[in-house]
């Protein structure tokens, strides 16, 4: 069986810059902190960065956005970390941040759609606002939708509570956030976890994501809250 344990670095070898990556959390719970801070130290350049928020200054993604890797941001929040409108409204073209503001719950099912093969999906969210424009509406049953298409990175990175050596992974409340849908979504996907046991010493009940979505296993995640 492939060893998927591995270190941050050696897990993070593949990405290149241009990558899209997925990260999980929600206001930086739940985002795989040693994860993200070797990609910092990787320092790869103008990513397209998929999440619920855009951290806080210091924490989670705005780690990443302070240090000036990301080109584009896919979010739902990002009025927690300032960065993101200083970036947006900068006439410097190596800072000027991208930004695709999207309906949470529409974010989710995007990337649920993603990983489950899905050609997409309609949702009335976001019908006559700007959210609607550029997209196709669809008329049923006498309301209109609109056609949100699935979403799918390069990467994902994931935060387990617990993790087996295979990468089975359960998550400890509500660190559990985006994880489970973005592991099913994306190319290569890297958990960061805060203890790995055995494979088999997991509760199969327990268990949320199936380690045949995971490619690298890095430890050393604290627990939360940090």
């Amino acid at each position: 069986m492939k060893d998927k344990v591995k270190s941050a670095d050696e897990a993070l070898a593949n990405i290149k810059d241009g990558a899209s990556i997925m990260i999980g959390g929600f206001m930086a719970c739940g985002s795989p902190e040693i994860l993200i801070d070797a990609l910092v130290r990787k320092n790869v350049k103008n990513l397209t960065i998929i999440c619920n928020d855009a951290g806080v200054p210091g924490r989670g993604v705005g780690k990443l956005l302070s240090n000036g890797q990301i080109k584009r941001l896919m979010a739902s929040h990002v009025g927690l970390n300032p960065e993101v409108a200083e970036r947006m409204n900068t006439d410097d073209p190596e800072k000027k941040l991208i930004c695709d503001l999207i309906p949470q719950g529409t974010l989710v099912e995007r990337i649920r759609a993603g990983g489950a093969g899905l050609g997409g999906f309609l949702t009335p969210t976001g019908v006559g606002t700007i959210v609607a424009e550029g997209k196709q509406v669809i008329s049923e049953n006498g309301r209109d939708y609109l056609l949100e298409l699935p979403l799918k990175a390069d990467f994902a990175f994931i935060r387990g509570s617990v993790s087996d050596k295979f990468g089975n992974t359960i998550y400890n409340g509500t660190t559990r956030t985006f994880n489970p849908v973005m592991a099913a979504a994306a190319q290569e996907v890297i958990v960061g976890t805060c203890d790995i046991v055995e494979t088999g010493s997991l509760d199969p009940n327990a268990i949320v994501t199936s380690g045949i979505f995971v490619d690298s296993i890095v430890g050393g995640e604290k627990p939360w809250p940090i």
